[in-house]
């Protein structure tokens, strides 16, 4: 077997609208297409013998076993593959189920389809699983522990916290969007302009003086005692001479903590003498500079939790510990917690395992005991100095049990602080009792605290501390989406793209767009290049200054890596023509138009798809789509727009000349065609058809008519506003005209609107895509042939797999079968090819450079064009 390509799709996609997160292996069988399942003996008994956890497998069968089943009677490895991939996952602690495998026209080539939880453990997981099966294959030993335990190790460093994941589930609940910012846990909710940020449990809100203040634990200290807080008695020590100086203050028993430290790292407890004294400031300092001194205080460790400035959650923490039964040694009585299923590798699990450490060993030793000791039956045995249950403490949720002077107290705690999310450590024997009353103090005030104590403590209610969060950043009422119109098709795009967003923009919004020329703010260019992918989209998105986005949205993005967002407002797709055929399993129409049709699959089920309906794949499309449909027409008449109207639908025609909205049987007209500059004085049909797409996008949105019909008319199309696209250059004795045109659809809305143009003579500069199907490149030049009187055939970019040779050879084989008297020769270089066409126009001539690279031969022009303007004459 042999891996093609492995790929991560992060969006909606063409295998599922739903679940976003799918790994897509392309796989080539070689010599195993022969051989299923059945035909390799003892295949079963191995696959179920190495993960027996395969049984719950249900497969096609429906049942228990299914999947076994399915191997007795014969699948292929492919097959194999997709299961094997789900349940090393699965084992690996990230539950997962749905997969597809299927062959692609390439016999023996298949596509494994599977989904994961984390994408570099799902990539992981695609090349395990081929490795597993040829072991299978081959029936050699395999150590699939290994495997689980690098993909526990995978996640662990890429996964989410519990407290970052807690607040993003609940996001997802309430329909929030969310991007991960980076590889850390700097998380953006929603989109543009209503966009919230956080990262861990500090949010965007959270006040730097706050932080600042929490940080420093002795300012801490002096704020809360002057609001007349109990705090324990200590003070800061950088030498061994303040520690003395300290520890006769207060006296013994005393706790030493790094000023700068968090998870209870660097902390020795209930210090009693000045030798471990001495061992816990040094001990401290390998953390921070400065350290702590305090009384220590006995009691139970608590912490409370506030989120802006109300009373969340508290919990009792209690240090990782083990229970004597008066058999067993510490180290066994370890390893028995340790299989505690609630227990797991760092944070996988609501518990952590218990490790031994310097800690553990010193706290051991202070006790006469060590790792061989065996405890009496019922004693407690402390492993751990602090409460932390990343060092595998445990979790008691109290907070009912709190006093209201306690509640009040921790609510005026955050307010002292400033602290929008608080975490309050109190020390005391209870929180029942007023701390004024027990002797309980504050400890210290945590920012960013962690929520996994409070989300499944190990005894009493688990909190939902997530929510509040979620309350205070997007209170009722507070959107988190910015609205989104996706624009895709085969020709068209980026033209009804831009007119779409310029129909924004003048309606008061500050928009961003994409096209395939770069990435626009408000018009202004952020990124150049080809951007139409979900990068591109996410970028968009992740911009504070946006308040609707305008997205053109490729083929190629979507095959890549899905959609750059989980849903639109209003999808548009221009028309389904033959282009990028035989491309990446995209062999006919209808592997295009599924394609396609992913971005009005994912409009929301009260938002609009527009699309073409003269366009039988679109109607087709629009058959089974869940939301609105709205269908645009060169023709009023057209079959399936006079069916759609009838039945109350929206459309918008090209009628006696007028762009027109229909709403069942009335008529809105919008403007006259020849008043719309894009539409070259209503000559360029195809022009037209984007403008119908456009204002339809627009009219469903909810804009109003009038306010349409400024833009369409305020819309001029040149090389600024419309790169590429028909951009006229008028010398004083010929024209030249760019555009993108590079499929047979393109080149034929080209020959139409050069059939209402009149010129003494025709040139057309024109190019082959290597990686197009020799029928396109060909009928390309049929076309070239029938609407040129002379071509310039021109190829230095774009061969993609193909020689020179082989594509202008395809090129002439096309002009020949035009049966035109076309003239034609090859200039290879595009700057030369377009020098060459001006230097042999006469008076009268129109020129037309059909080019793929747009800025270089809008260049070229534009420098003629200013040498004649200056000189007054070409040089």
């Amino acid at each position: 077997m042999k891996i093609l390509k492995i790929q991560a799709l992060r969006g909606p996609n063409i295998w599922s609208i739903t679940r976003k997160k799918l790994i897509q292996m392309r796989l080539d069988l070689e010599d195993l297409e022969e051989k299923p399942t059945n035909k390799i003996p003892g295949f079963r008994e191995r696959i179920q013998a190495l993960i027996p956890s395969m049984i719950d497998h249900r497969c096609s069968e429906g049942c228990k076993g299914g999947f076994f089943q399915r191997v007795d009677r014969g699948t292929w490895m492919g097959h194999v593959i997709e299961h094997i991939a789900l349940e090393i996952q699965t084992l690996a602690g990230m539950d997962v189920g749905f997969g597809r495998t299927r062959e692609t026209k390439t016999p023996g080539v298949y596509n494994v389809v599977f989904n994961y939880i984390e994408e570099k453990v799902g990539l992981y997981a695609a090349e395990a699983g081929v490795r597993i099966a040829e072991a299978l294959i081959e029936g050699v030993p395999y150590d699939l522990q290994a495997d689980i335990k690098m993909m526990r190790e995978i996640r662990e460093d890429v996964r989410l916290g519990p407290s970052t994941g807690s607040i993003v589930d609940e996001a997802v609940a309430r329909d929030i969007p969310w991007i991960r910012m980076g590889t850390n846990s700097l998380i953006q909710l929603g989109y543009g302009i209503n966009q919230m940020r956080f990262q861990a449990t500090i949010t965007c809100k959270t006040s730097n003086i706050a932080v600042d203040i929490a940080c420093d634990k002795e300012q801490t200290k002096r704020l809360l005692d002057a609001s007349s807080i109990p705090v324990a008695k200590g003070s800061i020590c950088v030498d061994e001479e303040d520690l003395e100086d300290t520890i006769k203050k207060i006296g013994y028993p005393i706790v030493i903590k790094p000023l700068d430290g968090n998870h209870g790292k660097g902390a020795s407890i209930n210090v009693t003498n000045w030798e471990d004294a001495v061992d816990g400031l040094a001990y401290a300092k390998k953390y921070s500079r400065r350290v702590i001194v305090e009384k220590f205080i006995t009691g139970f460790d608590f912490r409370v939790l506030v989120i802006n400035n109300q009373i969340i959650a508290a919990a009792q923490r209690v240090p990782a510990h083990v229970v004597g039964d008066g058999k067993n040694s510490i180290t066994w009585l370890i390893d028995e917690i340790n299989k505690d299923p609630r227990r797991g590798y760092g944070h996988e699990n609501v518990l952590t395992e218990i490790t031994v450490d310097r800690d553990t060993e010193e706290l051991l030793e202070k006790m006469n005991y060590s790792l061989e000791t065996i405890p009496t039956l019922g004693e407690i045995v402390y492993l751990k100095s602090t409460a932390n249950l990343s060092t595998g403490g445990t979790s008691i949720d109290v907070t009912d049990m709190m006093h209201p002077e306690n509640i009040f107290m921790a609510e005026r705690i955050s307010r002292v602080i400033g602290l929008d999310i608080c975490g309050v450590d109190i020390m005391a024997p209870n929180l029942t009792e007023p701390l004024k009353e027990n002797g309980g103090v504050i400890l210290e005030v945590n920012a960013a605290p962690g929520f996994r104590m409070h989300l499944a403590p190990s005894e009493g209610l688990p909190r939902n501390v997530a929510a509040p969060v979620i309350d205070m950043l997007y209170p009722p009422g507070k959107p988190s989406r910015i609205p989104i119109i996706a624009i895709t098709g085969t020709n068209g795009k980026t033209t009804t793209t831009r007119l779409i967003a310029h129909i924004v923009k003048n309606n008061g919004f500050r928009v961003g767009f994409t096209t395939s020329d770069g990435i626009y703010i408000q018009n202004h260019m952020m990124e150049k290049g080809d951007t139409t992918g979900p990068m591109s989209a996410e970028y968009i998105l992740k911009d504070p200054n946006v308040e609707f986005a305008v997205l053109e949205t490729a083929r190629g993005g979507i095959l890549r890596s899905g959609l750059g967002f989980s849903r639109c407002d209003i999808g548009v797709i221009t028309n389904i023509q033959e282009d990028h055929l035989g491309i990446s399993d995209i062999h006919d129409l209808k592997d295009l138009s599924r394609v396609k049709s992913v971005v009005v699959d994912s409009v929301k089920k009260d938002g609009w798809a527009v699309l073409n309906g003269e366009d039988e794949n679109c109607l087709e499309i629009a058959e089974s789509l869940r939301c609105n449909v709205a269908l645009f027409s060169m023709d009023e008449n057209a079959p399936a727009i006079v069916e759609h109207c009838k039945k109350g639908g929206i459309a918008c025609v090209y009628e006696n000349g007028f762009i027109t909205i229909k709403k069942g049987e009335w008529k809105f007209r919008v403007e006259r065609a020849t008043h719309i500059p894009l539409t070259m004085n209503g000559k360029a049909k195809f022009m037209i058809a984007n403008v119908l797409a456009a204002t339809l996008a627009a009219s469903v949105y909810g804009f109003k008519t009038e306010d349409i019909k400024l833009s369409l008319t305020t819309f001029i199309p040149g090389a600024a506003q419309t790169p590429g696209r028909m951009n006229i250059f008028e010398f004083s004795k010929f024209k030249v005209m760019i555009d993108f045109a590079h499929n047979p659809n393109g080149y034929r809305g080209i020959e139409d609107f050069l059939n209402s143009v009149d010129a003494v003579r025709k040139i057309g500069i024109i190019s082959g895509v290597g990686d197009r199907r020799d029928e396109d490149i060909k009928e390309c030049a049929r076309i070239a042939g029938r609407m040129f009187d002379h071509v310039v055939i021109r190829q230095e970019k774009h061969l993609r797999g193909r020689t020179e040779v082989e594509i202008i050879s395809l090129i002439v084989d096309g002009l020949k079968e035009s049966n035109t008297n076309v003239s034609y020769e090859v200039v290879t270089l595009e700057v030369e090819a377009i020098k060459h066409a001006i230097s042999i126009a006469e008076e009268g001539t129109f020129i037309i450079a059909l080019s793929d690279v747009i800025d270089n031969a809008i260049d070229i022009v534009q420098n003629y064009l200013d040498m004649e303007i200056e000189q007054g004459t070409i040089a």
